[in-house]
């Protein structure tokens, strides 16, 4: 079973699926976290604006490994590294890159044959897993979103700057070629600004126990 997160940055899909997952005994896959690790590694080596082919070679020859919900790359958890200014700054632009997406596609389809998932990420409804069984999409205002960051953040950004950072990033991913940030038609609404956490993961959890699917998964 295929259970797609979509929306914009700071809606809260990393928490939500992450916490329905577990709830579920599903695996939880964060197609974001991957696509911050091809910049990440990029911005190592140097690269930020380069030409798309060296990204892409970056994306190609990475080693990741994604295992009960948690990303290694070269081994190793980069949870901070990934959420850096500097990741935040071109992780956009990078993941907009053909090859950057299709070999992210890639990897989550082959976990997903495999597992019964919880997904999350950019065009997830849309493009990745247009046949999910379930597909959410999660809003919230820029504000709402920028205090959630602004709480998270290890760095010294305002609260206005990182509001600022939001709608540009939510403007990039609106005019993306490929992988745009776009609500699926049969994707079901949720406004998170005014809900907490919990009752945000009810309800999604709700909406997944009452399909025909889920009850079938459990008989």
């Amino acid at each position: 079973m295929v259970v797609a997160i979509d929306g914009p940055a700071g809606a809260g899909k990393s928490s939500v699926a992450a916490r329905c997952a577990v709830a579920l005994g599903f695996v939880y896959l964060n197609s974001g976290a991957i696509y911050r690790a091809v910049t990440w590694k990029a911005l190592q080596q140097g690269l930020q604006d380069s030409d798309a082919d060296e990204i892409a070679a970056v994306a190609q020859s990475l080693d990741i490994e994604y295992t009960g919900g948690r990303l290694l790359i070269d081994r190793r958890q980069r949870d901070q590294e990934l959420h850096s200014a500097a990741v935040d700054q071109y992780v956009a632009r990078h993941s907009a890159i053909a090859a950057v997406r299709e070999m992210v596609n890639r990897r989550l389809h082959q976990i997903a044959e495999q597992s019964n998932v919880v997904v999350e990420g950019r065009d997830i409804t849309t493009v990745v897993f247009p046949d999910a069984d379930v597909k959410i999409y999660l809003d919230a205002s820029v504000d709402t979103r920028a205090q959630r960051r602004w709480q998270q953040q290890e760095g010294d950004l305002s609260l206005q700057q990182i509001a600022e950072r939001i709608s540009s990033r939510d403007e990039a991913d609106r005019k993306k070629t490929a992988g745009s940030l776009k609500q699926a038609d049969d994707a079901i609404y949720l406004d998170t600004s005014h809900l907490t956490i919990d009752e945000v993961c009810d309800r999604v959890i709700a909406t997944i126990q009452n399909t025909s699917k889920y009850r079938e998964l459990q008989s």
